[in-house]
């Protein structure tokens, strides 16, 4: 997408993209999924501010919690929120067809107040009948390193498909390790882990699971996972180069977060410049990385050979 190219003038504080019955809307606020409907069933979860008041956001430029709220540049502190900015700034809309859209997001006099380097990040999204396909393509416009993390943040609903929450599992196609790290209470990284009941490549889900903090599979083997019910619906995430998964929700609440990260929050006691935090991204003067995860569904098949 060219840098210089003209934002396109919206009239609402969404863009609704439709393919066949599927359908999906994107806030501009964010550049956030809002909503991701297959043949009339909603897959994202509604905010509720007694859980929680997102849906699917941006984690961007850093992914996961900075030590203090605030990261260190050349000697000097600057203000950082969890996860970034990303999710609260206004994306302008540079492309758009009845499928698929792409918005920007620059660099600007209030992000170099906490964040003091260029950017510009495309995020393009693509509707198809079963799937909704994210690409983020992140350019240095700088004349420095550009240290960046990048994470998606989709909340689905859980149960998504009927039953109870226990009828669901996530499944791998290669082997992970059945232990996540100990998130401190700051939501820094230790070094300790816990294992988790994962076992030939199924983490059986259910509420207690996740009583105690989010787990992080860090540097996971796998490149997707399916989030499904025990009637064969599934909801699959097919990432490119995000080498991180996390899941988190609240005790009680309805959804399941299946997140995709480059980073992760700093470790604890780290006390260096963002360009040594570990998981951080160096991007080059004039470089563009690319990172993209596609949402997909699929249905339960019954004995006729439909979805019930």
């Amino acid at each position: 997408m060219p840098a210089d190219q003209a934002p396109i003038p919206v009239a609402s504080t969404f863009l609704t993209l439709q393919s066949g019955d599927s359908l999906a809307r994107i806030a501009l606020t964010g550049a956030e999924p809002l909503v991701w409907r297959v043949a009339e069933r909603d897959l994202l979860w509604t905010p509720d501010p007694a859980y929680w008041s997102a849906t699917s956001p941006i984690l961007f430029p850093l992914v996961g919690w900075a030590r203090n709220g605030e990261i260190r540049v050349d000697g000097r502190t600057y203000p950082m929120g969890v996860h970034g900015f990303a999710a609260s700034k206004t994306f302008d809309v540079v492309a758009r067809s009845a499928n698929a859209a792409t918005l920007r997001l620059r660099n600007d006099p209030a992000t170099h107040a906490g964040f003091p380097f260029h950017f510009m990040l495309d995020v393009t999204y693509r509707l198809d009948q079963d799937a909704l396909i994210s690409m983020f393509d992140i350019s240095n416009p700088g004349t420095e390193p550009l240290p960046y993390a990048l994470g998606v943040h989709p909340g689905f609903c859980w149960p998504f498909a009927g039953g109870a929450q226990s009828e669901y599992s996530l499944h791998f196609p290669r082997d992970e390790r059945a232990e996540v790290p100990i998130i401190a209470p700051d939501g820094l990284f230790s070094r300790e882990a816990r294992p988790i009941p994962l076992k030939d490549r199924t983490l059986p889900l259910s509420p207690e699971l996740f009583a105690r903090e989010a787990l992080c599979l860090l540097h996971a083997a796998s490149p997707s996972l399916s989030f499904a019910h025990k009637d064969g619906a599934a909801i699959e995430l097919i990432c490119e180069d995000f080498p991180h998964f996390a899941f988190w929700t609240k005790p009680g609440a309805p959804y399941l977060c299946l997140e995709a990260w480059t980073g992760h929050g700093d470790p604890v006691g780290f006390t260096g410049d963002i360009r040594e935090k570990p998981s951080m991204r160096l991007l080059a003067p004039g470089d563009v990385a690319r990172h993209a995860v596609t949402f997909r569904y699929h249905a339960p098949v019954y004995s006729n050979g439909h979805e019930e």
